[in-house]
């Protein structure tokens, strides 16, 4: 056994089998419609990420902000469905049954949103990553809620039709988890922020791991939506004094 297959044993020993174990499923599609997927999803790869950092450069509650946010959710959404069949997946119910996953993911969000709620009191007393969490809640702060949320709904729900489903379709057979959070994380760098880089890298590997163990993007999907309300919800509030965030609507 190689030192790789050792440690990834070891990891898999640690993890719950509903990210380990796979369900049984036939994925198979031609060689032709593997590589159009493979094409589709580099040039909407390019394109979204451009989108993405332009819309972070605009100033937040402006129409341009919203306008180019919505526009990288719709490339991200347009380029999964244009690669090719999408999945929503399959978790064990038991022995000899399988359903939709639905509230293990949930949970899952909700948990993943309270490591990085105390991970983010670390932060605030670490000056880069609390300046660069602070530059992306003051579109939280300054924004319409109702906008805002939509926004953050719509890129959630984006993302895993694309990088779950698309792009890890399109990564083959061989580490498929870790070519889509890899690239995953090389999108998020065009915000030009570490904080939503080192999120998009542990996040992107949860949600990898959710869509091996199921076969589709059902479960990463909501456990994005739910990790992201929440951090929605209550981050802002825990930088609500950090003096480089101007507070324009009421708290």
């Amino acid at each position: 056994m190689t030192r790789r297959a050792a440690v990834a044993d070891t990891v898999a020993a640690w993890l719950p089998s509903w990210l380990v174990e796979k369900v049984p499923r036939d994925h198979r599609e031609s060689d032709a419609a593997f590589r159009r997927r493979r094409r589709v999803t580099a040039g909407v790869s390019l394109a979204g990420a451009g989108l993405l950092g332009l819309s972070l450069s605009r100033e937040p509650d402006s129409p341009a902000f919203y306008g180019l946010t919505l526009g990288v959710a719709g490339t991200w959404v347009a380029g999964g469905f244009a690669s090719g069949p999408l999945h929503l997946g399959w978790v064990r119910a038991s022995a000899n049954t399988l359903r939709r996953p639905l509230l293990t993911p949930v949970a899952l969000g909700a948990g993943s949103f309270g490591v990085f709620y105390l991970a983010a009191l670390v932060a605030r007393r670490v000056p880069v990553l609390g300046a660069a969490i602070t530059r992306v809640l003051r579109y939280a702060h300054q924004g319409s809620p109702p906008l805002v949320l939509t926004t953050t709904l719509a890129n959630g729900m984006a993302e895993e039709v694309f990088f779950r489903g698309a792009l890890y379709a399109a990564a083959g057979t061989a580490h498929p988890v870790l070519k889509s959070t890899a690239v995953y994380a090389l999108a998020t760098t065009a915000t030009r922020n570490p904080a939503l880089v080192l999120a998009s890298v542990v996040m992107g590997l949860l949600f990898g791991l959710q869509r091996r163990a199921t076969g589709g993007i059902q479960a990463p999907l909501l456990t994005h939506l739910t990790w992201s309300v929440l951090m929605l919800r209550f981050l802002p509030p825990l930088f609500a004094d950090q003096p480089s965030i101007d507070v324009r609507r009421a708290q």
